[in-house]
């Protein structure tokens, strides 16, 4: 059982009406007719967290089609994934909104598997000097009239906001998000050290896909010019989220990262798109109607010219193992995909650890994390 405390070889857990009702020693006399599941040899965690998704299995959360949750979800889960936060891309206004309009009508479809967090939007308002695969025709500055709408369509279902604070208009922006509880987070920034200091004053915590889409050091005339990168190190209690494919980011950079970075300001994101959970070569980004083409190989998604990743077909089983893999121990990395990205995300207080009272959201794996059992509110999806 991998509990806040560490692993523990000798608990039970007991579950009841959705919740964790109790730990349990080995001895200790069960509820009449309980049933009794063994997971021995196997490892027992709370399930899996992505607040950083846009798709998998065929379907991407802007396609506004009717099964695209129920599809994406469904293939997430089977990797160990219990509660998603489903993101967008930046895309013209009306792109937007249908993803917003899609969520909320998934939110009743009682078919979804998976636990929904609330959204997420990436951009629109980014730099296109750092778009990566996201196209540079949809980043533009901030516009109140737009966000403020979005927002309100939403009803208060955005819970997270991926943004470049370089661009102009980021003051009101964040004031708006702060007052309506939106977790700010820098994401596709050529941002200045100086830059993201400002920004966390304005209350950005959160680096999104770090490494991926944001500024370094540079030259210009000659002049070293620190980025986000710097910034994120040298603010102790930033948060980083990491795309750990084992592509996005090396081994070298993993270990650099989780020696330099406190273990609760790590987050493990699979950043996935339409492709993740399929065998194929070739796919989009974005809705079907808008696509960005890209293939797949090495394990990972490419821009055609293959000179940059754009996105991930990750699971987030797969994360686990690759910072396994560098020598994280398990109970950290179950951390970083579960109670981690909760708190940075400001959502599910009653998920994320195995203790009593928390929601029954339970994954069961082995010891090369390959998951056997997940149950999402205490009942068996897998």
């Amino acid at each position: 059982m991998i509990l806040p405390s560490g692993i523990d070889e000798r608990t039970d857990v007991l579950l009841a009406e959705g919740k964790i009702a109790a730990l349990l020693s080995p001895d200790a006399p069960m509820p009449e007719g309980t049933e009794l599941i063994s997971a021995s040899g196997l490892y027992v965690s709370p399930g899996f967290v992505d607040v950083h998704q846009h798709g998998g299995g065929g379907s991407d959360y802007m396609d506004g089609m009717t099964d695209t949750f129920l599809n994406a979800t469904s293939m997430h889960l089977c990797h160990g994934t219990t509660s998603v936060m489903p993101t967008s891309v930046s895309a013209d206004t009306e792109s937007i909104k249908r993803a917003i309009q899609l969520y909320r009508e998934a939110e009743s479809d009682t078919r979804i598997p998976c636990n929904l967090l609330g959204l997420h939007l990436e951009g629109p308002y980014i730099s296109s000097l750092q778009a990566g695969a996201q196209k540079p025709e949809h980043c533009r500055n901030f516009d109140a009239r737009e966000y403020e709408y979005l927002y309100e369509l939403s009803e208060g279902r955005i819970k997270r906001w991926s943004v470049a604070p370089e661009m102009s208009g980021v003051e009101a922006f964040a004031d708006y998000a702060v007052k309506n509880g939106i977790m700010l987070s820098i994401a596709h920034s050529n941002a200045t050290f100086e830059q993201v200091l400002k920004a966390y004053g304005l209350g950005f915590r959160h680096i999104t896909h770090f490494y991926s889409c944001i500024s370094t050091v540079r030259r210009e005339q000659g002049f070293r010019i620190a980025g986000v990168v710097e910034a994120a190190y040298y603010l102790d209690d930033m948060n980083v989220e990491l795309i750990a494919d084992g592509c996005h980011l090396p081994e070298s950079l993993l270990k650099l990262i989780t020696h330099l970075k406190r273990t609760e300001n790590i987050s493990l994101v699979t950043d996935s798109i339409r492709a993740a959970g399929l065998n194929v070569t070739d796919s989009c980004i974005g809705a079907l109607d808008s696509p960005q083409p890209v293939i797949i190989e090495d394990g990972v998604a490419k821009m055609p010219d293959r000179q940059a990743f754009a996105g991930s077909i990750a699971t987030s089983d797969r994360l686990i193992r690759t910072m396994v893999g560098i020598g994280v121990s398990l109970c950290d990395a179950v951390r970083m995909v579960t109670v981690n990205p909760l708190r940075m995300a400001g959502v599910g207080e009653n998920k994320g650890e195995i203790r009593p009272g928390a929601d029954a959201d339970i994954c069961i794996f082995d010891s090369g994390i390959n998951v056997r059992d997940v149950f999402v509110g205490g009942v068996k999806k897998k």
